[in-house]
């Protein structure tokens, strides 16, 4: 989401300015002061507190993510990771290759899970070992797969629209044929999951049987966030050019957001989503992804956001929903949860309580927990109505 993004390019910004520091303090080190003696022999002068310096702040540079974890967050009892499994690759009519993990029951319904923005499929761990667990009680499968140029999966010349992602998710959806799908969706998975809903409502008719947001809006994101005045006001002096300007200069902002990873200034960043008892892994997952996903793709698609907006799609949805919001979310307010469900026929809100907008790591017990009684209750085991069929 945009303010993460804005938060994770100032504080690159500042780890660059590090860098400087350790040239100047090595420079005027080396360089030193000539000094004079009385018989006029020149004599240089260095300052050894100046390499001390450089060294401190070099070994900060490459070293200050574990302080950083140790000071930002909890210690794990249940640590998570940043690792694929084994997939496959998809083609989508959009000419994206949709990078695709699949595992659970033959029976049931098929859960697609969609990633928030600068995250990945690996994301997803708690929910799909939750879910496996509910599957003695309640059969399914679990699809999780990495949106167009994040992660293993790959968009044609790099274009980011929320549209395309909504075509790749109609390819999913397609693909589960002859069994039903339960959509679930996290902040940018949310609105991909809406701007199916309004752009091909019948998908979403003959073949879901449930939808789950969490997390997300229904507009551009900078009117549900915290400060969203200002947000907005920033848009296009600031926001913009800055996201352009990532686009063009690719290559120094990937280094930079390495740089920022390593000396765990990207983690105090990605700290902002989380509320009072995130963990360790947690917090180096989500700023790792964050790292390694490509900065112009995901500046493409923080500029894709400030023109999308579905606002009333969810009057149209013909199956149930579930909308899960953190009551401590700045990324996207529980007011814009509150909204969604105004906006559906048949909508049930359940605010959570010391969650922020990655609530869905932090307290999964109790996310996953919504989801998987969703899951029993409205996934039905019999596969779509041959007409409906592809």
């Amino acid at each position: 989401m945009p303010i993460i993004a804005f938060a994770r390019t100032l504080l690159s910004l500042v780890g660059v300015l590090l860098l400087g520091a350790v040239i100047y303090f090595a420079w005027t080190w080396w360089t030193g002061a000539i000094y004079v003696d009385d018989a006029g022999v020149a004599e240089r002068l260095r300052e050894d507190w100046r390499l001390w310096t450089a060294l401190a702040l070099i070994a900060f540079s490459a070293l200050g993510r574990l302080p950083m974890l140790l000071f930002l967050a909890r210690s794990d009892t249940d640590p998570t990771h940043a690792r694929h499994g084994q997939g496959e690759t998809v083609q989508s009519p959009t000419g994206a290759l949709l990078y695709v993990e699949s595992e659970g029951s033959d029976d049931g319904p098929v859960i697609i899970a969609t990633h928030g923005w600068g995250l990945d499929s690996t994301i997803w761990r708690y929910l799909r070992r939750d879910l496996a667990e509910q599957r003695a009680l309640s059969p399914n499968s679990v699809v999780v797969w990495d949106l167009a140029g994040i992660g293993r999966s790959r968009a044609p010349d790099g274009e980011v629209s929320l549209e395309a992602f909504a075509e790749d998710l109609e390819t999913l959806v397609l693909r589960a044929a002859p069994r039903r799908v339960i959509l679930v969706g996290h902040s940018i998975g949310g609105m991909t999951i809406q701007t199916l809903l309004r752009d091909r409502p019948e998908i979403v008719r003959d073949r879901v049987d449930g939808v789950v947001l969490i997390n997300t809006t229904y507009t551009n994101p900078l009117k549900t966030m915290i400060l969203s005045d200002l947000a907005q006001a920033l848009r296009k002096p600031v926001l913009e050019p800055l996201f352009r300007l990532t686009i063009l200069l690719k290559p120094l902002a990937w280094l930079s957001a390495w740089q920022s990873y390593l000396n765990g200034l990207s983690h105090v960043a990605n700290r902002l989503q989380f509320a009072g008892s995130v963990t360790r892994s947690q917090l180096d997952h989500t700023a790792l992804l964050g790292t390694r996903n490509s900065p112009a793709v995901l500046a493409r698609g923080n500029l894709a956001m400030f023109d999308w907006s579905a606002s009333g799609a969810l009057s149209a949805l013909p199956c149930p929903l579930l909308i899960i919001g953190g009551e401590q979310d700045i990324v996207t307010k529980l007011e814009a949860s509150a909204t969604l469900q105004a906006q559906a026929r048949e909508a049930e809100l359940e605010p959570v309580s010391n969650a922020n907008h990655m609530g869905f790591l932090e307290r999964s017990h109790h996310y996953n927990g919504l989801i998987a009684e969703f899951v029993a209750t409205h996934g039905r085991a019999s596969p779509i109505a041959s007409s409906a069929a592809p």
